[in-house]
């Protein structure tokens, strides 16, 4: 297939579109320009073709539903594949392919999988276009709903694609949602909705950077810039390069006092990060800034400072649980242009789902285009629905958003969604003690992955899913970090889940979570007391400031509370886990293993929380 008229003469570029092209034979290649035009005619094409469902334009200007195939709603781990040159080097965690066996498998299914479509070749930049932290990339796919999409996500379209310039190195992302329309025969078929396959690849080849991506049309299965590239990818660059690919938000916070921090933090999908990044405080005179709330990449700066930026351009979050009590930030981010993703339809043309207001109203559309009651006795969206929506209108963006060299970080934090053990805040002794805080998250699983939701998980530093190698090596390159800082963050635990014997949440959360983020910057600063336990150091029975808060006083001694032998039961739970990495688990790590069990159970005479 020719490429006249195409918007770039480099050959490394041009070489690979033209092999891609013949090998899913296309109709057409459009090459993508980012613009508001391109928008339009696309959003446009979708409508016609049922894909987006235009809403109300009084109630929610600019804006669309999608509604994804019943079986592609979430990510597909166990199809996810990290194909690197030795089975020990993708780890016990990932799902290994060996390389050249994958490829061939990945030209069989590509081959065709575009007959009847349009292959079209998306540009970007992960971070601002030239920055010294940013990536470049480009992904061809034939679905229309990745490349609005994309153009939200990333620095997506023409300087992405001018700055591509012979030798400059970009990852490549091949992504087909894997139903041609036209057979090897000729014969047509009608296209459908959401087309999709129920064979699924997400493959990445770290070595070489490359990324292929098969049958799902939904989300970080097919935005490859978002978990493929930014995690995935990113993460092995980084470990090669001497910098951090995490997913974690980035706060900017500001004391009463004009005093600036930056924090990192790294949940969980679905544990609050959203809420967390577009915080409201409670409490007077503090403010929160978004950078960014879910990825970080995150480089040694040359004042020896860890520096980070978003490299992401917008908010692709779950919808469900985030509502005007508990993100009023950013339900105001969501009054127009973005795209909604398996969410309900109300009778007047807007959108709802779990969450958004205390009483759900008496009738919608759901998630599969059914009508649905409160009684219907299923939910009206899907757990894991989402919204795309430029980071530009979120109203809580720091100006430090776009700024290429980033924002040193002051603090990490780590966090998961536990109902017991862990405590409110902790904070690390020492770096080494802070990998370790890292390494030992765990989480009750959510609606965002495959899996039985509730079930305890353990994801170490959130990125169990994410991790482009393996992990000993990600935990042994985090140690490494020291030595690369003239000054190390801080590094702390959080758990807003925590819940009493009666099964009640302990902490109220949402905006009172800024009492937390209080305590960790008056620690940074010096001015906060703490207490030593076995699992680090947290507040003072006083550390919190709870005033006006309705938390009994026996309700924060539980929250901060550190159980010994519940403890010891965790330890054992994480050094079995551990004994996956045999020997590449880093022995630094196992020291903190055999100090923690000490500390919990002393011989006599022991000092409980040295």
């Amino acid at each position: 297939m020719g490429l006249s008229g195409t918007p770039t003469t480099n050959e490394a570029v041009l070489g690979w579109v033209r092999a891609t092209a013949r090998l899913t034979q296309p109709d057409e290649v459009v090459w993508c320009d980012g613009s508001q035009a391109e928008f339009d005619r696309l959003t446009a094409q979708m409508v016609t073709a049922g894909t987006l469902v235009p809403l109300n334009p009084d109630l929610r200007p600019g804006s669309f539903l999608a509604r994804s195939a019943p079986s592609d709603v979430a990510r597909v781990e166990s199809r996810t594949f990290i194909a690197s040159h030795r089975r020990e080097d993708a780890g016990p965690t990932n799902n290994w392919r060996e390389p050249e066996a994958l490829r061939e498998e990945l030209a069989g299914v590509f081959s065709g999988s575009m007959r009847g479509r349009t292959m079209y070749v998306v540009p970007f930049s992960m971070g601002p276009v030239g920055g010294p932290i940013s990536q470049l990339g480009i992904q061809v796919t034939d679905s229309p709903y990745v490349v609005v999409s994309m153009r939200t996500m990333t620095r997506m379209g023409s300087p992405a694609l001018a700055a591509i310039t012979p030798g400059t190195p970009f990852v490549p992302a091949v992504h087909s949602v894997g139903m041609p329309l036209v057979d090897a025969a000729g014969r047509h078929r009608d296209d459908v909705a959401w087309p999709c396959n129920d064979l699924k690849y997400v493959a990445h080849f770290p070595e070489t950077r490359e990324i292929f991506s098969f049958g799902s049309g939904y989300g970080g299965n097919a935005l490859l810039g978002k978990k493929c590239f930014a995690l995935r990818i990113a993460s092995v660059m980084a470990r090669d390069e001497g910098w951090l690919a995490e997913h974690m938000l980035v706060l900017k916070v500001t004391s009463p006092q004009q005093r600036v921090f930056h924090l990192a933090a790294a949940f969980p999908s679905a544990c609050g990060k959203t809420n967390l990044a577009m915080l409201r405080p409670t409490i007077p005179g503090w403010r929160v800034e978004t950078i960014g709330d879910d990825i970080a990449w995150m480089r040694p700066g040359p004042d020896g400072e860890l520096r980070a930026i978003n490299p992401e351009a917008g908010f692709f979050g779950v919808a469900p649980g985030t509502g005007w009590s508990s993100n009023p930030t950013a339900m105001e981010m969501l009054r127009e242009n973005v795209i909604f993703t398996n969410v309900a339809l109300t009778d007047d043309g807007d959108v709802w789902w779990e969450g958004m207001t205390e009483e759900a109203p008496d009738h919608l559309t759901d998630w599969r285009g059914r009508s649905w009651t409160p009684g219907s006795g299923t939910p009206a969206a899907h757990p894991n629905a989402r919204f795309t929506v430029s980071a530009a209108q979120c109203p809580s963006i720091a100006e430090e958003f776009d700024a290429p060299e980033g924002v040193a970080i002051d603090a990490i934090l780590f966090g998961g969604r536990r109902r017991s053990n862990v405590p409110l805040v902790a904070q690390a002794g020492d770096w080494s003690q802070g990998v370790f805080m890292g390494a030992t998250i765990s989480s009750e699983r959510t609606a965002a992955a495959e899996g039985t939701v509730g079930e305890l998980r353990h994801d170490p530093f959130a990125m169990l899913p994410f991790a482009g190698y393996n992990m000993a090596d990600y935990f042994a390159h985090w140690l490494s970090m020291r030595d690369r800082l003239t000054r190390l963050p801080e590094v702390f635990s959080v758990n807003w889940f925590r819940r009493g014997d009666d099964g009640r949440f302990l902490w109220p959360g949402f905006g009172e979570n800024s009492r937390v983020v209080e305590w960790i910057c008056r620690r940074l600063e010096g001015s906060a007391d703490a207490r030593h336990t076995p699992v680090g150091l947290v507040p003072t029975p006083s550390g919190v400031n709870v005033a006006g808060l309705d938390v009994p006083a026996a309700d924060l001694a539980e929250l901060l509370a550190v159980d010994p032998t519940a403890w010891l039961d965790e330890v054992g739970r994480l050094e079995r886990w551990f004994a996956q990495f045999g020997h590449r688990f880093p022995a630094e790590l196992r020291g903190h293993l055999d100090l923690l069990r000490y500390r919990l159970d002393p011989p006599t005479g022991g000092d409980l929380a040295a």
